[in-house]
């Protein structure tokens, strides 16, 4: 049977179903820090970019599929997500499981035979580490869930640059580290205002087990770490001046944004500004290192 909150909207098609498994909004953000790395490292031609893209977006989504398969449970008693197509009652479990799976594994094949296996393998890893480390562990035993599993989110720049170079590079490790780091805070700040949500699914998110206060403390200090590494990539000459203004402006909108968190009261405009605008942050940070590096 079909979930009450269902019926507040009209019924989605099958396709729109498939579709919402992928959760293609956030696939489009980890697309751009897997296809910006690429213009990094070398000069890829349009067809690997775009073989890239598919891949990475199957990979990504077959996760996806997955985590709403492993999550079931928990979408069901939280405002936010129990209109997702299984606990809804629009699609049975096994074959979103299948689905999932049918996706990565279409991805792994498409990477491996025409990119190369360290980039296959990379993305696999990613799917991996989302689907079991975090998903079936972390995210339901410990409030540093978003902090380890955040790994998983920082995949797509090593996919990127394997893509390309057909190895890993201190630089491709520099860009891994950018978005690892730039995980908790951004997350973080959802965390803050869906606490009702997580208590209700027992999800042990930073908020509820430390508090609000040392979470917005824990925001400031990864993004000033976050910061720093922005900038680090300048000093051994990987990026130029035109990268760098936009790690400076960038940045320091996003600092701003987080003491404000931890300044005003109530603090959940700023939260929410916080959270949209480091989803925008990221992409232009990518972007920039792709226009310094053309520059250049």
């Amino acid at each position: 049977m079909a979930h009450p909150a269902a019926a507040t909207r009209p019924e989605p098609s099958a396709f729109r179903d498939f579709v919402t498994l992928t959760k293609p909004r956030i696939i489009s953000l980890l697309l751009v820090t897997t296809v910006a790395p690429m213009f990094v490292a070398g000069d890829p031609t349009w067809l690997q970019v775009l073989l890239v893209t598919v891949g990475g977006y199957l990979m990504a989504g077959g996760a996806n599929a997955v985590n709403m398969y492993l999550d079931r449970d928990i979408d069901d008693v939280m405002a936010r997500t129990r209109l997702r197509p299984i606990p809804s009652g629009r699609m049975g479990a096994r074959a979103v499981l299948a689905f999932g799976v049918a996706l990565a594994a279409a991805a792994t094949w498409l990477l491996g035979r025409f990119i190369n296996p360290l980039t296959a393998a990379l993305a696999l890893g990613g799917f991996y580490f989302y689907v079991l480390v975090y998903t079936r562990w972390l995210k339901r035993t410990t409030p540093q869930n978003i902090v380890i599993g955040g790994a998983a989110g920082a995949f797509p720049p090593l996919v990127g640059w394997a893509a390309v170079t057909g190895r890993i590079d201190l630089a491709a490790v520099y860009l891994f580290l950018i978005v690892f780091f730039w995980t908790p805070p951004h997350f973080w700040a959802l965390a803050l205002l869906k606490q009702v949500d997580y208590s209700r699914a027992g999800v042990p998110m930073a908020p509820l087990v430390w508090g609000e206060r040392k979470t917005m403390d824990q925001m400031l200090w990864y993004t000033l770490i976050l910061l720093g590494l922005t900038l680090l990539p300048v000093t051994f000459g990987a990026f130029g001046m035109i990268y760098l203004a936009s790690a400076v402006v960038l940045g320091g909108l996003l600092l701003h944004g987080v003491i404000r968190i931890r300044r005003e009261t109530p603090w959940a405009k700023p939260a929410w500004w916080v959270y949209k605008y480091s989803l925008l942050y990221l992409a232009l940070l990518f972007v920039a290192m792709v226009a310094d590096r053309a520059i250049r």
